[in-house]
């Protein structure tokens, strides 16, 4: 059986999006130890996984993004994104080194398993040559021929003139838009004692891992002639509906209604202006019930007044709610897309901030639902866009095909194998010839 050691951010999205993946490398007699925040040791216990908490760095656990990081009030697309990329992954990255570091030294790993953004594991793994998974918390991130630049949220291309696009538009994003990031990122390495990486944003980070675990399946990705070899869809990462769950008293609403629209901005970047507020305006005077998940107390969010037809609470679990659902409303968060798609719900994405646009426009490409980019005037859009969603058949029926694709896997269970073959010696190892660069995503 494997040492497991796993890393993630100490945020709900990336700490729920590998939870059953440890639950079930557990199950199957492996010794894993879970390195995160302070807020999700019950959490984490709850798997059978040993914690061990974030002492060094900054442990945002349980803060909203305003509280945690308040100079980024405002910012949104790529500007937000780099903002976050650089302060939340990258600028906490060397203090959480020294707590794996320690890990490490003391439980020898076979292998470390992270969120694409946890790069502290990857730092860990070039330095102690510890072969490193990345279990995804978002679409695929690396760059292609066949693509626009990562943060865009342009659909894809692999004609002469796409591919043209798309090298053009690399140079700007390398050079112009996220040259910051790159300059950060270099510095980044050199000070927990890596040399440079000679790659565009993102992939100058880390070396790649010797796995790359996505929670979908083919045909939601983008077509790629480059895709990096170690890639596997597992389909999503995701258990079985609890007994524990405790109705809200107003469950038996969702059978008196013939429509059910969730919205839900997630548990981070929740300004209530940049969805809820316009959102529930907007579905006020729908003939529909419309759920609203705040991921945070929903008193420490000002809503306003809210009409007849909407009920609010902090959390209500997918594997319970969704199933009710005729449509989702979300800023992008990748969790609550996939669990849509697996209960074959159709959804309306109004993206901001983080990587959000990029899951929002490959929604918008799969045909699943409506994106809709950050401008003004949103409150109309959303309006136009759920009733358009709600009214055309091809939606429901588009994400009913993704559901059946989805339902068809076992994603805790095939992740878990490929971990297991990896820490047994069947994979790459870190640090080898399979994990430098190839060309083709320079």
């Amino acid at each position: 059986m494997a040492n497991v050691l796993v890393a993630t951010a100490p945020a709900e999205g990336h700490v729920n999006v590998i939870m059953h993946l440890v639950k079930e490398l557990v199950r199957r007699g492996n010794t894993v130890t879970w390195y995160t925040g302070k807020v999700f040791r019950d959490r984490v216990e709850r798997t059978g996984a040993a914690f061990s908490p974030i002492v060094s760095g900054f442990d945002y656990g349980g803060m909203t993004h305003d509280e945690a990081f308040p100079h980024h009030a405002g910012l949104t697309g790529v500007r937000g994104m780099v903002a976050v990329f650089r302060d939340v992954f990258l600028g906490t990255a060397p203090d959480q080194l020294r707590d794996l570091s320690a890990l490490a030294d003391e439980l020898k790993p076979d292998v470390i398993v992270t969120d694409e953004t946890t790069y502290a594991g990857g730092f860990l793994s070039e330095l102690k040559g510890i072969p490193l998974v990345w279990t995804a918390t978002s679409i695929y991130t690396l760059g292609s021929r066949d693509t626009a630049p990562f943060g865009m949220g342009l659909k894809p291309s692999s004609s002469f003139l796409g591919r043209l696009r798309n090298r053009t538009l690399k140079w700007t994003a390398d050079h112009v838009l996220m040259r910051e990031l790159r300059r950060v990122a270099d510095r980044t390495r050199a000070e927990v004692g890596l040399a440079p990486i000679a790659a565009g944003a993102f992939e100058n980070i880390v070396r790649m891992p010797s796995l790359y675990l996505l929670g979908t399946v083919p045909s939601f990705e983008y077509p790629r002639s480059d895709l990096l070899p170690q890639t596997r869809f597992v389909g999503p990462i995701t258990g079985t509906a609890s007994d524990e769950f405790e109705a809200p008293h107003w469950w038996d609403d969702l059978r008196a209604h013939d429509t059910v629209v969730h919205l839900t901005q997630g548990t981070v970047a929740n300004e209530p202006e940049r969805l809820l507020r316009p959102a529930i305006r907007a579905l006020s005077a729908l003939d529909a019930l419309v759920v609203v998940t705040t991921g945070v107390p929903p008193e420490q969010l000002d809503l306003g007044p809210l009409p007849d037809n909407v009920r609010v609470e902090r959390f209500v679990p997918y594997h319970h709610l969704l199933p009710h659902a005729d449509l989702l409303v979300t800023n992008g968060g990748y969790g609550g897309v996939t669990a849509a798609l697996s209960n074959g719900v159709p959804l309306v994405v109004a993206s901001a901030t983080e990587d959000k646009n990029e899951v929002g426009a490959h929604v918008g490409w799969s045909g699943a639902g409506v994106h809709l980019k950050s401008g003004d005037d949103l409150e109309r859009r959303l309006g136009e866009a759920v009733r358009r969603v709600l009214s055309e058949p091809s939606f429901r029926a588009r994400a009913e095909r993704f559901g059946a694709e989805y339902r068809a896997l076992n994603g805790p269970r095939r992740a878990a194998e490929l971990i297991e073959e990896l820490a047994g010696g069947a994979g790459p190892r870190a640090g080898g010839p399979e994990r430098e660069r190839s060309p083709r995503h320079a």
